[in-house]
């Protein structure tokens, strides 16, 4: 018979006890990474995770068998898998638990969980949550949105290098239009910038603004950057992600474990120190001592933060009026799960467009990369 597993224990989730079962099951197996270690990574960087959490409805990603080799995420085409996406908050959850309600882009309405005490991250984090998708608004008004997310998400051919190198050049963009990023790395290969805005921007207007970022760094760096969406016309090139600004669409938040065979974690930079790191330098058992050496170094991203910190959209959402008036440069396709958006041009992949007219980019040239 196999051993029974072990009591539940208790843990200290600042001041709240918080009831974690079955902690010896082994989550990360190449590691011998259990529940509990899990559990007490989220309450050694305590802090920061919660400080990238609070107040925002926020995505549970769960993996209640643990990560192992083979592991596999249900999709909206099969529900079948190893791990899940909880947007609803789940039933039994204790009181001390709180939600926003958001609206998904199908007008359909949902309570996710809001985090306003460490011990709701103690919690998720015994149902298997490693990976916490927190929207960029606050639940006090979820129409508003309070932070840019720009994601350098490197496509085949590239690295993390690559987007780090990219890194400096988005980091002066920024500034020029008055905006102060903050960088993390994925817990993956890609590289993650955060900035504080005034939380007065819809959706829609973060977006545009994000795009217009992504269309300059592109035309500073036009063979290291692409804001297409279309996979067949990336190249080996640094894909701004722009619909990651989208509703609805979540980036792993700071102090997130990655569902990996090494148990990386999105890691907050300095900028000094994205040229000179790697993804794997920052794991589950790593990154408490680096937090408690340097602290929260997203604090600056907060829903509580000191108001003076935020930025003003005005100068970037200029640019993209420019872009459009002087260079015809119009919206970009939204997901393919999105209603059909005003001003969106049409949805469909280029190689199967047959109104699309040929230019050099059929041929392999600018914009494209060789069939």
């Amino acid at each position: 018979m196999p051993p029974s597993a072990a009591p539940a224990v208790e843990v200290d989730a600042a001041g709240r006890p918080v009831r974690v079962s079955s902690p010896d099951r082994v989550v990360f197996p190449a590691l011998g990474i259990t529940k509990l270690q899990v559990v007490e990574y989220f309450l050694a960087v305590g802090d920061g995770i919660l400080g990238a959490l609070l107040h925002r409805p926020t995505t549970l990603e769960r993996w209640p068998k643990g990560f192992f080799d083979g592991a596999v995420m249900a999709t909206r085409a099969d529900s079948r898998g190893d791990a899940f996406y909880q947007k609803r908050v789940p039933q039994g959850a204790p009181e001390y638990v709180e939600t926003a309600t958001i609206a998904f882009p199908s007008g359909r309405t949902a309570a996710e969980v809001a985090p306003t005490e460490l011990a709701v991250v103690a919690w998720a984090a015994n149902l298997g949550t490693l990976t916490f998708h927190p929207w960029p608004v606050r639940r006090d008004d979820v129409e508003a949105v309070d932070q840019l997310r720009i994601d350098l998400d490197p496509q085949p051919g590239t690295t993390f290098d690559d987007a780090a190198r990219v890194a400096p050049v988005l980091r002066e963009v920024l500034g020029e239009l008055g905006l102060t990023g903050y960088p993390k790395t994925s817990g993956g290969r890609g590289l993650h910038v955060f900035v504080p805005i005034a939380p007065r921007w819809s959706f829609a207007q973060a977006r545009r603004a994000t795009i217009a970022i992504g269309r300059e760094l592109e035309r500073r760096l036009p063979d290291q950057v692409t804001t297409r969406w279309w996979k067949e016309e990336r190249g080996e090139r640094i894909f701004v992600d722009y619909n990651q600004m989208a509703r609805d669409r979540t980036i792993a938040s700071a102090y997130s474990v990655r569902a990996r065979a090494q148990a990386t974690v999105s890691a907050p930079l300095t900028w000094d120190e994205v040229g000179t790191v790697r993804p794997a330098d920052f794991d589950l058992t790593t990154m408490p001592a680096r937090f408690a050496e340097v602290g929260d170094l997203f604090a600056p991203l907060r829903a509580d933060r000191d108001p003076a910190l935020d930025c003003s959209l005005d100068a970037a959402l200029e640019l993209a009026r420019r872009d459009e008036e002087e260079h015809g440069l119009g919206d970009l396709p939204y997901p393919p799960e999105y209603p059909k958006m005003p001003g969106e041009p049409k949805r469909v992949q280029p190689s199967r467009d047959r109104d699309r007219p040929r230019d050099d980019a059929e041929d392999g040239g600018p914009g494209q990369a060789p069939r």
